[in-house]
């Protein structure tokens, strides 16, 4: 393998693919990335076995190949490197990857390739599409509010669960829940497919990977494989679902309401702010008292203006 790449797009790159690497991961292989040629492209790839990340950067290609080397040590040398150009030549003979860039070498003994567990190609033929920002938005106002325990892996989750022309995110914990939904523009079809489990952790490095550039996100359902795959514009995202029958969180939320508040949300945001120092005294509880005037009293005598109904 004989490739050149700019020095910022590998760092980007392993940047990302990184999140799929464990602090100590079960089998030693599986703390490199495996670096490999495809298409002129430069393809980064690194799993866990329940998460897998591949990135895509554009590349001079001179020899095809590849190999897999610690993903630590790789990404932590790019890092040091100017931004210009990097060139990696491995030597098939005795598995060294050698990289040059700006007059600075080095050299990082890596493992071979075949070793390295076979990341499963995107299913584009069980693939629905949605808009980038709208996904992120989607994950961000939900993934928070599951379990951090995994004493139930289900509520360590969140619930993908698609009807029609419609997506619903749904996460619980016990003590909190937190529901999104959204019209696709285009409906899933007649054969709608089973609501799914998503690690929370999964979803939570989706929207740190979801760039500006993502305008549309691709998610497909294999069959019979027990995950869910999401294809961004240069990056592929593979997570392996939880199972279980996540809670009939509907059954719980109220149909009606005595009271009801209309309040600005960065009011509201910065009043719980404020009360969050004095309930640290109160086991962090607060009690919010909803006045007449349409007022809400929180902790600390913290005053919002909102208008009540009931």
């Amino acid at each position: 393998m004989r490739v050149s790449v700019l020095q910022e797009n590998l760092h980007k790159g392993l940047s990302i693919v990184s999140r799929a690497i464990q602090t100590r991961p079960t089998l030693p292989i599986l703390s490199n990335v495996m670096l490999s040629t495809e298409d002129a492209r430069l393809q980064l790839s690194a799993t866990n076995l329940e998460l897998g990340i591949t990135a895509w950067i554009g590349a001079k290609v001179d020899e095809d190949g590849a190999i897999t080397v610690p993903a630590r040590t790789l990404q932590e040398l790019v890092s040091t490197l100017p931004h210009e150009r990097v060139d990696m030549d491995l030597d098939i003979r005795t598995l060294t990857l050698h990289l040059n860039c700006a007059g600075k070498t080095a050299n990082i003994k890596g493992m071979d390739a075949t070793e390295y567990p076979l990341m499963p190609e995107f299913d584009a033929a069980h693939a629905i599409a949605v808009p980038g920002p709208v996904f992120k938005e989607m994950i961000d106002q939900v993934v928070f509010s599951a379990a951090k325990e995994e004493n139930r892996p289900v509520l360590a989750g969140v619930l993908m669960r698609l009807e029609g022309d419609l997506m619903t995110l749904a996460s619980a914990d016990g003590y909190r829940l937190s529901v999104r939904t959204t019209e696709l523009e285009f409906s899933v079809g007649d054969v709608e497919p089973e609501p799914m489990i998503i690690p929370a952790k999964a979803l939570q490095e989706l929207s740190r990977i979801i760039s500006e550039e993502d305008d549309e996100i691709l998610i497909s359902l294999p069959d019979e494989r027990g995950q869910v795959m999401f294809q961004l514009r240069s990056v592929l995202m593979v997570s392996q679902l939880i199972e279980g029958r996540f809670p009939d969180y509907e059954s719980i939320i109220p149909r009606g309401y005595q009271t009801s508040l209309l309040a600005y949300t960065d009011d509201l945001l910065a009043a719980c702010r404020s009360s969050e120092v004095f309930a640290k005294d109160s086991a962090n509880t607060a009690r919010i008292m909803i006045e007449p005037s349409g007022n809400v009293n929180v902790p600390g005598r913290v005053i919002v203006a909102g208008r009540s109904q009931e």
